[in-house]
């Protein structure tokens, strides 16, 4: 990955079971240095709050639609109206009872 900013040099504390296991991943040869494992480790964190912002994006999205999708409807009469519709079936002809 090409940078056309400068890098720069931090500090920072680790505990040492997480540093024990960024040893033992440069060690195995899976990252060329620690600061390669912090640097992919930033990448995935970077990744995971952009999905994160979108999904929280999408579900605000989504109750904002909600909110404007028509008249409000009770939830009562939801259920009286799911009662009655229930009932219409059940009691045509040529339904099956379990």
């Amino acid at each position: 990955m090409k940078r056309t900013d400068k890098a720069e040099k931090i500090s920072i504390t680790l505990p040492p079971d997480m540093l024990n296991i960024i040893r033992e991943k440069v060690k195995d040869g899976a990252y060329a240095s620690t600061s390669e494992v912090i640097r992919e480790a930033m990448r995935l964190w970077q990744r995971q709050e952009e999905e994160h912002h979108a999904r929280i994006a999408s579900i605000r999205a989504r109750l904002e639609q909600s909110a404007h999708s028509g008249e409000p409807f009770l939830l009562d009469a939801a259920f009286e109206k799911l009662e009655q519709l229930h009932q219409l079936r059940i009691s045509a002809p040529g339904h099956e009872k379990l």
